[in-house]
């Protein structure tokens, strides 16, 4: 089965690969299927960079699969297809963390590992990786907003889906800490669940704009999404009135942060997310013991929770005018 068919579930054919698991005992050998949120986008493309870049280093038969859209259900349906073939590890970027719970129970009990990014609440997992401290990411992203917006004002909020575990975490904290802090800022509506979406978040953007004259913030978590908002306020001429905030791609926003439409970003790299992910299963792989403190394969020392099974590794860079043109420099 090609890597191409995985990508596009239009032609993915669920017979040949269940065919694997016809033959008793079989494992595909090294092989290590990194199952993202959605294909095609620059954030899951520049993961794969690193993806591939581990796989050498490691020996692993290492790649990237997602679905053609930010779908739970066709995640789960790959994550269910790569059981049957059985292949050595398979590693997930959940869209919907319950969601997939049943698939990853049926993966431990054939022996296969699942490793988890950007879900560390994840029931059914072997081991999480993360780049960021999520209370300390979210945080971050409201100190942000409220600079620019002068510390009041109306403001909106978009994750990427309204059951993406990451996302969702990161707007809680953000809001909580607006509400501590910065009592004068009014969160005007509920968080719309469209941040993987371009096209979605201009419109929501655009409908929030009319709907709320007096609107000064958007916080955005997804990296298409944040595009979608710079767009729309640029056509609505409130540059100067609407601050906008978000996760990005820096090759995706440059134009819109050298515009100062968007104001300023975070960023962990992807690049080296993806290398992580593949050296951690290299680690389940051989049953290197993993421990608080160890240093991580090309990232450093790791902090790693053995109850919750999570391991962090901190890795923050800043997105503004500065640093925006080098970092699309490196494919990010």
């Amino acid at each position: 089965m090609t890597k191409p068919l995985y990508r596009h579930l239009a032609v993915l054919s669920l017979l040949s690969l269940t065919q694997w698991a016809s033959i008793p005992g079989y494992a595909v050998e090294n092989e290590v299927p990194v199952v993202v949120k959605i294909a095609g986008i620059p954030w899951f493309t520049a993961m794969e960079k690193g993806i591939k870049e581990a796989a050498k280093d490691t020996g692993l038969n290492a790649y990237m699969v997602g679905p053609t859209t930010a779908d739970p259900a066709q995640q789960v349906r790959l994550v269910e297809d790569l059981v049957a073939k059985h292949v050595k590890i398979i590693a997930v970027v959940p869209n919907d963390a319950k969601a997939l719970e049943p698939v990853f129970k049926r993966a431990q009990a054939a022996g296969i590992p699942i490793i988890t990014h950007e879900s560390p609440d994840q029931q059914g997992n072997t081991w999480d990786i993360e780049m960021i401290d999520n209370k300390q990411f979210g945080e971050l992203y409201m100190q942000s907003l409220a600079k620019y917006m002068g510390e009041e004002g109306e403001y909106m909020v978009v994750v990427g889906g309204l059951t993406v575990p990451l996302h969702n975490a990161w707007a809680d904290y953000a809001i909580a800490y607006q509400k501590e802090h910065y009592p004068k800022m009014k969160l005007v509506a509920d968080r719309f669940g469209v941040g993987e979406s371009l096209d979605d978040t201009k419109r929501v953007t655009h409908d929030m704009i009319l709907a709320h004259p007096n609107l000064k913030g958007a916080l955005i978590y997804g990296s298409s999404g944040v595009v979608g908002t710079a767009q729309a306020v640029k056509e609505a001429g409130k540059k100067d009135q609407i601050a906008v905030i978000g996760t990005c791609s820096p090759s995706q926003a440059r134009k819109y942060i050298m515009e100062g439409i968007i104001r300023e970003s975070y960023i962990w790299n992807p690049v080296e997310a993806g290398k992580a992910i593949v050296n951690l299963a290299k680690l389940v792989i051989d049953g290197t013991p993993i421990v608080d403190g160890m240093e991580f394969p090309g990232l450093g020392k790791a902090t790693v929770d053995p109850q919750k099974r999570v391991i962090r590794v901190i890795k923050l860079q800043p997105i503004n005018k500065d640093t925006v043109s080098q970092l699309a420099a490196m494919g990010l």
